[in-house]
């Protein structure tokens, strides 16, 4: 059953992806091209920050662990791993108009892209080794999911829905996962307390989100510097908050078509798009904050319909990042380090883990 789940999730996700899609390719602008950004108005930076007037396709790996940016302590938020194909040119799936037309915010313009990804999550308390259930401490829990989202720019924001649906528990293949990565790769005490793990549940979430890429702008020296407020609404039974806060970016002026790298859900937005000139180098530093208000977290609150173990969650959690990305070509190289707020009561520290990301557009 676990392995027809997974094969299930694959499929939903190859399923809508618009590899089909009849839309013709165009080349990367040149420098005199790139160069231009730096006169746009903010309508136009916020359009090319997501599409860079270009039919790009972006595949990104982005992976998550303590190991890369903590003390490698393997607990609370142990491990995100995400597979993301972004299509700054697609044709439309149909599910994108009904979202266009029951989301009032939402609008399908020429800038309009579509991204999915297959994806998942652990999550482990304090002490992996012992077998026996902590009420103390987190439930160990997994979440295997497949999901689509869209992203578009109107006047001077862009928006991204997302949906993603999947499972929560053994049949999200949590144990498999650690297991067979503490044995063959890390060589890391083998995790003994999965019999304890949240019970198998469908999980749904529906997502939106909104930014404003260049809310305050000002080119120096070369230099574009800006600040991006944002702010959302996340509901299922996965997660439920509303979430706010802002991003601050520094890259160069000719380089302005590039986005903040993809991240595991919850975090802070960003699409991961990239556009830059063949054989070119280029960066892009940024830093952020991300503040939610949660009602349900189903990784503290245990399962929706069914008794299960479950800890005392704080209601407000805050996410601070800073991180760097580079690029050459049509290849980018993220990596974030992210400060995570305590979760629960009687959690010991809060979560400091690093998110490693690689990009391919093409």
């Amino acid at each position: 059953m676990p392995i027809f789940i997974s094969v299930l999730f694959i499929a939903f996700v190859l399923f809508l992806s618009p590899f089909h899609a009849g839309a013709a390719e165009t080349e990367a602008p040149d420098l005199e091209t790139s160069s231009t950004a730096a006169q746009q108005t903010p309508e136009e930076a916020s359009a090319d920050t997501i599409s860079g007037n270009q039919n790009q396709k972006i595949f990104t790996l982005v992976i998550e662990n303590d190991s890369i940016g903590g003390r490698g302590t393997d607990k609370n938020y142990t491990s995100g791993v995400r597979f993301g194909y972004l299509d700054s040119g697609a044709e439309m799936p149909a599910i994108a108009y009904k979202i266009d037309d029951y989301i009032p915010t939402f609008e399908i313009n020429d800038s309009t892209s579509v991204f999915y990804s297959f994806g998942q999550n652990l999550y482990t308390p304090s002490d992996i080794t012992n077998p026996a259930p902590n009420p103390n401490d987190r439930p160990w829990a997994a979440h295997l999911y497949g999901a689509i989202g869209l992203a578009t720019a109107t006047d001077d924001h862009v928006d991204e829905v997302e949906v993603s649906l999947g499972v929560v528990g053994p049949w999200a293949l949590g144990k498999q996962t650690q297991t067979f990565v503490h044995k063959y790769i890390t060589d890391s005490p083998k995790p003994e307390g999965w019999s304890n793990q949240l019970k198998n549940e469908p999980a749904i979430v529906v997502a939106w989100q909104r930014r404003h890429p260049q809310y305050l702008s000002q080119d120096f020296v070369g230099l574009n510097f800006a600040a991006a407020p944002h702010y959302g609404v996340t509901l299922g039974n996965v997660y439920t908050f509303a979430n706010a806060g802002f991003n601050l970016s520094v890259r160069p002026s000719k380089d302005m078509w590039q986005d903040a790298p993809v991240r595991v859900r919850p975090a802070l937005p960003g699409t991961g798009f990239f556009d830059v000139p063949e054989n070119d180098w280029s960066w892009y530093l940024f830093a952020g904050v991300d503040v939610r208000a949660v009602a349900r977290n189903i990784f503290l609150d245990g399962n929706t319909f069914r008794s299960s173990s479950s800890v005392d969650k704080r209601y407000l959690v805050g996410d601070a990042n800073a991180g760097v990305a580079v690029t050459y070509g049509r290849y980018r190289l993220s990596y974030t380090l992210v400060y995570r707020t305590k979760e629960f009561y009687g959690q010991d520290d809060p979560s400091v883990f690093g998110a490693l990301s690689l990009g391919y557009r093409f």
